[in-house]
């Protein structure tokens, strides 16, 4: 079984710029960390090849720096991993990214299952994993809780439906996107990571894909624009009030309704 796990680098910190032109985040330079969303997917990912054997794949899009989590990706199981990475991809909104990934996915091999994290603590839109299915031709489940058993060519998982718990199947090959807390990822290996060699990471560029039509990608493929991005203002004002429980919760009542918060 081939299981390939979709991964993104985040900022490491609220403190990052944002374009004035493109409105877009200007990551290059910036402390990035792997998405914990995608922590929770990539540890499935090896639990369920530990438990079914197989392999397990780490695939991502940015610039050249986000090798650095398919490295980590390596360091805590996984057998290898891809990075898409062009200028071309710059700028792209949620349909141009899922687009972009899925044609990377086409390059980068064949898999039965495509393990997502629910969203991204950047872009915070839920929405790459079913899409990227959609550009795939594949069934796929969002909020999945847990995966129970892979039995005769199906994956067999619950997943939250706002109000109710379902447990579903799906054939394979399909995706699936994972919520928070569905596991505890493992640590990376610093002695896997020292065996870690060029050969085990590849790097997709506009160039490999088979769909060549630049307008598809990046800013141009991006069926929305961002009008505006900024950072939210830091306010770290505090008002304490002392006396009796009457006394402050009077003034905080007070405190409250002169800010027109009630």
């Amino acid at each position: 079984m081939n299981i390939l796990v979709c991964v993104k680098q985040v900022p490491g910190s609220s403190n990052v710029e944002v374009d004035p032109i493109t409105g877009v985040l200007k990551r290059d330079g910036i402390q990035s960390k792997m998405n914990p969303y995608d922590l929770y997917g990539l540890e499935l990912a090896l639990s369920l090849a530990e438990r079914y054997g197989g392999k397990v794949e780490a695939l991502t899009m940015g610039p050249p720096q986000a090798k650095g989590i398919i490295i980590e990706a390596i360091c805590m199981g996984a057998q290898g991993g891809t990075v898409l990475s062009d200028r071309k991809f710059a700028g792209a909104d949620v349909l141009a990214t899922a687009y972009t990934i899925s044609q990377g996915i086409k390059k980068a091999g064949e898999y039965d299952l495509i393990i997502c994290g629910k969203q991204t603590t950047d872009g915070d839109t839920a929405q790459v994993g079913a899409e990227v299915a959609e550009f795939l031709g594949l069934p796929n489940a969002a909020n999945v809780l847990s995966v129970e058993k892979i039995e005769d060519g199906k994956v067999y998982f619950t997943a939250s439906l706002d109000e109710k718990i379902a447990k579903m199947s799906m054939k394979m090959p399909c995706l699936i996107s994972v919520d928070g807390d569905i596991n505890t990822p493992r640590l990376p290996s610093y002695k896997v990571k020292q065996g870690v060699t060029d050969d085990m990471v590849k790097l997709l560029s506009f160039d490999d894909f088979e769909d060549k039509n630049a307008d598809n990608y990046g800013l141009s493929g991006s069926a929305t624009q961002v009008e505006r991005i900024f950072p939210p203002e830091k306010n770290s004002e505090k008002s304490t009030f002392t006396g009796t429980a009457e006394e402050q919760s009077e003034s905080l009542f007070s405190l409250i309704s002169a800010r027109k918060l009630i």
